[in-house]
């Protein structure tokens, strides 16, 4: 091959190659993105629905001992109820809503997380929200 012939090959190159290239890195680069920050939602959800199941059941502890003895019922007292599942989050650094009945104790929380890669666009936090219940159980 003689070196005319390699430039006169080359000529017709107009960086096709090179685009293409740069936009599949591009591409490459935007899903290893999502997957980092969709792996870190998964692992805040799981967190949210642990801190939402325990303080539920922190509340579902607070029997109304009145009743039981009185009438043999398994009941709540929903003001004990709520207010064990809110020292709870406290105890923990969490926050959330609780709702309490005779039957069941409702927990609902926000868990906020730095983004990881999303910052590059402009997300710089992430917030998954649970909610959990609990109930008496008698035995």
């Amino acid at each position: 091959m003689t070196t005319s012939y390699v430039r006169h090959r080359l000529h017709g190159d107009r960086g096709a190659g090179t685009v293409f290239g740069l936009f599949l890195v591009t591409v490459v680069l935007i899903l290893a993105g999502v997957v980092v920050e969709a792996g870190n939602v998964m692992q805040a959800s799981g967190h949210a629905t642990g801190i939402a199941q325990q303080s539920a059941r922190a509340g579902a502890d607070k029997i109304d001992l009145e009743t039981l003895r009185t009438k043999g019922l398994v009941r709540l007292d929903p003001e004990a109820a709520k207010a064990a599942a809110l020292a709870y989050l406290a105890s923990i650094g969490e926050t959330g809503t609780v709702t309490a009945t005779t039957t069941r104790v409702t927990v609902t929380v926000s868990v906020t997380r730095p983004a990881i890669l999303a910052p590059v666009i402009g997300i710089d936090t992430l917030t998954v929200r649970a909610s959990a219940n609990a109930a008496p159980q008698p035995g």
